[in-house]
């Protein structure tokens, strides 16, 4: 069943550019048992074809679980990406969160916060919504059961 918070969306009524915008829902993202986030004053990324991207604040983060790596990217709109690994219990997930230490002045909302990539190992929640990835390895967008695709990423999307 569909969380009613959440308002049935199709991704391709999203924009590009993409938009920024503020999330009063509760995000948590859980790995290896521990609530490594959790707040209610998160933000979304909106961008056509893509689900959303949502940003959680660094003060909301456990950073003690989290271990900066030497992987970036670059994102035409959003600047710079730094990556981070969650590590706790002794075990680890590579490159399972990113952030824009200095993103561009569009989405500067976004500051000293983080994303996390859904998967097996890093479980997500909207609200009361449990979250499927987006396909792909590369996308970290948050699939929830009132979105419709169909969500680039999957094979043969590349030059959607």
């Amino acid at each position: 069943m569909v969380d009613m918070t959440l308002p049935v969306e199709s991704v391709w009524d999203f924009p590009r550019p993409p938009r920024i915008e503020r999330v009063d829902l509760r995000l948590v993202v859980s790995a290896f048992g521990k609530i490594v986030a959790d707040t209610n004053t998160g933000y979304r990324i909106l961008e056509t074809s893509h689900p959303p991207t949502y940003y959680i604040p660094n003060s909301d983060v456990a950073l003690e679980f989290l271990i900066e790596g030497e992987h970036s990217s670059y994102c035409e709109f959003k600047g710079r990406a730094a990556y981070f690994s969650i590590s706790t219990e002794g075990k680890r997930i590579n490159n399972a969160a990113w952030s824009y230490p200095e993103p561009t002045s569009h989405f500067s909302d976004i500051a000293n916060h983080l994303s996390f990539y859904a998967s097996d190992a890093v479980q997500c929640w909207v609200g009361n919504e449990p979250v499927i990835s987006q396909p792909g390895n590369f996308y970290g967008g948050w699939i929830t059961k009132n979105l419709r695709g169909p969500f680039k990423g999957v094979p043969g999307s590349r030059f959607w």
